[in-house]
């Protein structure tokens, strides 16, 4: 059985259980076969396109980001995380990134005018415009206990695979939010996810 639930999943686990995604994802949660994934396979081209863009971004980072890193919650141990980006001193991730694709144009008229934004403003926009990105961090900043991490926007220029091979990313076209945990979207996101860990937690022997 998997029994965790992911950071990809707290839309899911937050539609509500008469939903056709909670029921879903119930279903995942029980299985006996563990899903893969495999984006660089992927027939749609958007999630192909930002398969390849998340391996040219980290090109652009320190040293010391990794891509992917697992990260568990200690308090409740059916969440868990996929960091995109984590970055890692003397063991421990002090912090991430969370790598968003979007196409350009889209990239021009939402992303960049909310750099202007104060920053209490950028929160409540970020939270309402772009719900299930925030709430995936939130679970993910709930998972590695800190406190804030990069919500980060990279413009998509073409769908093609082999212009995105050999895509070098500029500057300008990253966009690179600092998103801060909020304890009541977590405390959401920990009582719908209670009875997954009541679930676990007689079910122990299933691992």
């Amino acid at each position: 059985m998997n029994l965790y639930i992911g950071s990809g999943d707290v839309k899911s686990l937050l539609m509500g259980k008469e939903t056709k995604g909670y029921q879903d994802l119930f279903r995942k949660f029980v299985s006996d076969t563990a899903p893969y994934y495999n984006a660089l396979a992927s027939p749609i081209d958007a999630l192909r396109t930002g398969a390849i863009l998340e391996e040219k971004y980290i090109l652009t980072l320190s040293d010391d980001y990794y891509p992917q890193v697992k990260s568990h919650s200690k308090e409740m141990d059916v969440f868990s995380s996929s960091l995109d980006f984590a970055k890692i001193n003397g063991g421990n991730i002090v912090d991430f990134d969370e790598l968003k694709t979007i196409w350009f144009t889209d990239f021009v008229e939402l992303i960049q005018p909310m750099q202007v934004l104060s920053e209490e403003d950028l929160q409540v926009k970020i939270q309402k415009d772009f719900k299930t990105y925030y709430n995936q961090i939130q679970e993910q900043l709930y998972t590695t206990g800190l406190q804030s991490c990069n919500l980060v926007f990279l413009a998509v220029m073409s769908y093609e695979d082999d212009v995105n091979y050999l895509r070098e990313i500029k500057e300008n076209e990253v966009i690179k939010f600092r998103i801060h945990r909020n304890q009541s979207a977590i405390d959401k996101i920990k009582d719908a996810g209670q009875i997954f860990q009541t679930i676990k937690n007689n079910f122990k022997w299933a691992h």
